[in-house]
């Protein structure tokens, strides 16, 4: 076997040890693993973006945050990453992943993960933009430590529905309501981004605690992406399995796993804040 030296028993270990890595990228992302480059490019701060091997990392120090962007945009499919996030301290500080279109109407599908004081959980922000109307945001905490190890978090999109997943437990879904006069993202091609910023006007606890720079560099670390979407081609169309009849709604153990996370974990919901919305938003009906 080339590359694979010191013996028979050696070779097959080398082999095994090949086919798990393998099998164990293609269960957390659905199909098959992508190196950095093939997807994506530094667009913020080439400088704090650093690669090691199989990893990426952003880096927020008092200087620049930093980000990156996807090379092409897409329109329909499933987007994942596997993150581990800033540990300790990381107060003030806000970790992107999204998919964004250009322009004032644009669409946009958001995590934000909103930075901590050492020992209090991670809050996640989800928010949805559909024709430059965003104001949808919901928070969650995570129910594990998400600096300890790395975790899914992904988009399903399709015509029906964008879903939120967070290793592979939905934890929002935002359903096409065309009907009740809501726009749904559709007919704008998104790129996919992440991003590393200082945000402490208003990231932890409202603003109340600031970023400590003494704990700098702030590094988010990034491995495992994958892109399973249609890459938008002017005048083409495309299909694939998140068109088909399964992945209309989510099924009946996604919809239990949703509930369990909105009913343990949800600590805001734009649904159902009657002072910023005293009519409530159509979707939320």
């Amino acid at each position: 076997m080339a590359g694979c030296k010191g013996g028979h028993m050696i070779c097959i270990l080398y082999s095994w040890v090949l086919i798990i890595v393998i099998m164990l990228c293609s269960l957390v992302v659905g199909s098959q693993c992508a190196a950095f480059n093939d997807l994506f490019y530094p667009n913020w701060a080439a400088d704090h973006v650093m690669s090691h091997g199989d990893l990426l990392q952003l880096k927020l120090d008092h200087t620049s945050g930093a980000g990156f962007a996807s090379k092409n945009t897409y329109i329909f499919g499933k987007v994942n990453v596997q993150m581990k996030l800033v540990p300790g301290d990381s107060a003030g500080t806000v970790t992107a992943f999204y998919m964004s279109s250009q322009g004032d109407q644009h669409d946009e599908f958001d995590y934000e993960f909103l930075g901590n004081t050492s020992g209090e959980p991670y809050v996640v922000q989800t928010n949805v933009y559909s024709n430059g109307v965003g104001n949808r945001e919901q928070r969650i905490f995570l129910w594990f430590d998400p600096t300890a190890n790395f975790h899914s978090y992904s988009f399903l999109w399709n015509r029906h529905q964008a879903v939120f997943f967070v290793d592979d437990v939905p934890i929002r879904v935002f359903g096409n309501n065309e009907k009740v006069g809501v726009p749904y993202p559709e007919t704008q091609p998104m790129g996919v981004y992440s991003s590393i910023w200082n945000a402490d006007d208003w990231a932890t606890q409202g603003g109340r605690i600031k970023t400590d720079w003494n704990h700098a560099p702030f590094i988010s670390t990034y491995t495992n992406f994958n892109i399973d979407a249609c890459k938008y081609n002017p005048g083409s169309s495309c299909t694939s399995w998140w068109d088909q009849p399964a992945y209309v709604s989510l099924n009946a153990k996604q919809s239990t796993q949703l509930k369990w996370v909105h009913d343990k974990y949800m600590i805001y919901n734009y649904c159902t804040d009657s002072v910023r919305f005293p009519t409530p938003p159509p979707e939320c009906a």
